[in-house]
């Protein structure tokens, strides 16, 4: 099957075929350095590293841009509030967000360009528009002039005429059209050090002009894809287009793909309704596996939910999956015959496989990809989960589970932690949440395994029974007694 992915501008899935057989160029909007970033900022990260990793798995070289945008007026703002310079600012905050980026185990990008390394690009692209009659000068400010580009629109589905009488902009009556947006900024004394020489005297880019340069500069005049969150369809996409292709006269971008928002409990996360996280504070009360996790459990162009029910959930599922890692890394150091894998386990790891794939080239479909990865969680588990001695063919299960699981995870940056370790991480924040000690579960689980030991079966099977009511499973083996919360 081949490969379809959900084009925003066309608004339907459309076959992936690149614009040069065998390599991928794409470029996804990375973040203003001016704060620790939100929460929701994280789930572009998340999702493109998912989708850069299954195209190489299709085969396809893939060349992933990823920018930081260090020239803003919120990064000056910021520099005048703390008293240092703008680009103080920026260095600590790329910093801190590469520190955030590395916790979440996703892989680095090709490139990751900063505008102020991309500025004779920039002034050499507006100069560019204003040769080709898309971009005019106002006293050192120049502007795009939206009518110009015929094509205005598209992406976001807008029609120029209604954006004319609604348009959010400030005022500047010099503009030739209310929706002339800027592509160069005259200096001003309030931002010292942020001014870069230019045929239209000092100055610094827009914001939009920004991604076009570096795009051009990385990948050439056209992409395959363009990502970014739903929030950047318009105006930022948008403008995109109008730049690149007033400049190129070619196509700009094949496949526009968006990521929708994060909610917090059914609300958008935003500084107005004073619900925002960021990702630093998450990962320091969660962790990094539980956020991508949830991220990846709803389809990419669908909202998520960051509420308290909504982690649990995630807790839950990584800890089944991580108890099977568990239990199949123990069998992996059995001493066990070499024996053929059991039918029926090798039929489930194909169907599965099977489904995976169809899943991935359906737009990236993660929720089916996760679905199928319990039902041979599931199988596993029923297969060699079992009281006794584990025989040759369990060990031949685990073998193959824990590889293939570990291989399906890469795609999306899940299940590579060590597998004890994170269980009882997992574990621990259950714990938590049932107002359990793990030393309490313990002495009664050590109680239990002493009454078996004196044939005290009475007591053992009480004791079980205390622990099934407090939501602890118990596995007795050949070495002891093994305990776990309740998945």
């Amino acid at each position: 099957m081949s490969l379809k992915v959900y084009n925003s501008e066309s608004q339907k899935k459309e076959l992936f075929e690149p614009l040069e057989a065998g390599k991928v160029r794409m470029y996804v909007c990375g973040p203003t350095v001016y704060d620790l970033l939100h929460v929701g900022n994280f789930r572009g990260a998340v999702v493109f590293n998912m989708v850069r990793n299954w195209l190489e798995k299709q085969g396809f070289e893939v060349t992933y841009v990823y920018n930081y945008t260090d020239v803003d007026d919120k990064i000056i703002n910021r520099a005048k509030q703390e008293g240092v310079t703008p680009e103080e600012i920026s260095e600590k905050y790329i910093a801190e967000f590469q520190k955030d980026y590395q916790s979440l185990n996703l892989r680095p990008h090709s490139h990751n360009p900063r505008v102020t390394e991309h500025m004779q690009a920039i002034v050499d692209f507006v100069a560019e528009l204003i040769k080709k009659g898309h971009a005019y000068e106002l006293d050192g400010d120049v502007y795009y002039h939206v009518p110009s580009f015929k094509d205005y629109g598209k992406l976001s589905h807008k029609n120029l005429e209604d954006l004319e009488a609604g348009f959010r902009i400030e005022v500047d009556e010099r503009k030739k059209h209310p929706a002339d947006f800027a592509l160069w900024k005259k200096s001003s004394d309030t931002a010292p050090g942020m001014a870069w020489d230019s045929p239209w005297g000092k100055g610094r880019p827009g914001w939009h002009i920004e991604c076009s340069a570096m795009s051009k500069g990385l990948l050439g005049e056209r992409i395959d894809i363009h990502g970014g969150g739903m929030d950047l369809i318009f105006p930022h996409h948008e403008n995109e287009i109008a730049q690149s292709e007033g400049c190129t006269g070619q196509q700009f971008v094949k496949y526009w793909m968006h990521n929708n928002m994060v909610n917090f409990g059914d609300q958008k996360m935003s500084k107005s309704l004073g619900n925002v996280v960021t990702g630093r504070s998450f990962l320091e009360k969660y962790n990094a596996e539980i956020l991508k996790f949830l991220m990846l459990s709803a389809h990419y162009r669908s909202p998520v939910d960051l509420s308290e029910a909504q982690v649990l959930r995630s807790v839950g599922g990584l800890a089944r999956i991580y108890s099977s890692l568990t239990w199949a890394e123990k069998l992996l150091k059995v001493q066990a015959d070499l024996v053929p894998l059991p039918e029926k386990f090798q039929q489930a790891i194909d169907a599965a496989e099977e489904g995976i794939t169809q899943a991935l080239n359906d737009d990236f479909n993660t929720p089916e990809v996760l679905a199928r990865i319990f039902e041979v969680v599931r199988l596993f588990n029923q297969q060699c989960r079992t009281p006794g001695k584990p025989r040759p063919e369990h060990r031949a299960m685990a073998e193959v589970f824990f590889h293939w699981l570990k291989d399906k995870g890469s795609v999306m940056a899940l299940f590579q932690e060590s597998p004890g370790d994170f269980l009882n991480l997992l574990d621990d924040m259950l714990l938590e949440q049932k107002g359990l000690e793990r030393s309490k579960i313990d002495e009664l689980v050590q109680r239990r395994f002493a009454a078996r030991e004196q044939k005290d079966y009475a007591t053992s099977d009480e004791l079980r029974k205390t622990l099934e009511d407090m939501g602890i499973s118990v596995q007795d083996t050949a070495e002891g007694s093994l305990w776990e919360v309740h998945k």
